[in-house]
């Protein structure tokens, strides 16, 4: 299974958040092996003619691989531990499909018709972040999803 992320706005290449994505990314890639999973990439786009959550979801829906599974990370979504993701990770690798990707919205979130289209819809809790902080925290999370299934000591519960 290939994993990707989604996002509205691009991360510039020598900032922090950068720097961060790309430390996760890369140690789910190696922590992903043994589960036959890997890195799909990154799915950046900006929608320059200001259409909004509605422009914004049209760019997305264009990047995203066909037949893959849609999780929209949105603050109505289900919230779950890192254990209860990395065994939902799991499940949708069972089901067959070649490709799971993680979509974050811009500052105005996802258009409601695209999250109501998607396979899956994930909170990281009751409160917002920024899309650039969401995209930090979802590459760790996958990180630690993938070292959650293989052993690996990174989480301690």
């Amino acid at each position: 299974m290939r994993v990707h992320l989604s996002a509205v706005g691009r991360l510039p290449g020598r900032s922090e958040e950068r720097a961060l994505v790309d430390d996760y990314v890369s140690r789910f890639a190696a922590a992903s092996k043994p589960l036959g999973w890997r890195f799909g990439g990154e799915h950046e786009v900006d929608d320059r003619k200001g259409g909004g959550p509605a422009g914004e979801a049209e760019l997305l829906r264009k990047g995203l691989p066909k037949g893959g599974l849609v999780v929209c990370m949105d603050e109505r979504g289900a919230t779950l531990s890192s254990p209860d993701l990395a065994e939902k990770l799991r499940g949708w690798a069972d089901t067959g499909r070649p490709d799971v990707s993680f979509v974050i919205g811009g500052a105005d979130g996802l258009a409601r018709d695209f999250v109501a289209e998607a396979d899956f819809s994930l909170s990281l809790g009751a409160m917002v972040w920024p899309h650039k902080l969401v995209r930090v925290m979802m590459a760790e999370q996958l990180y630690r999803a993938a070292t959650i299934l293989t052993g690996s000591p990174y989480h301690r519960a």
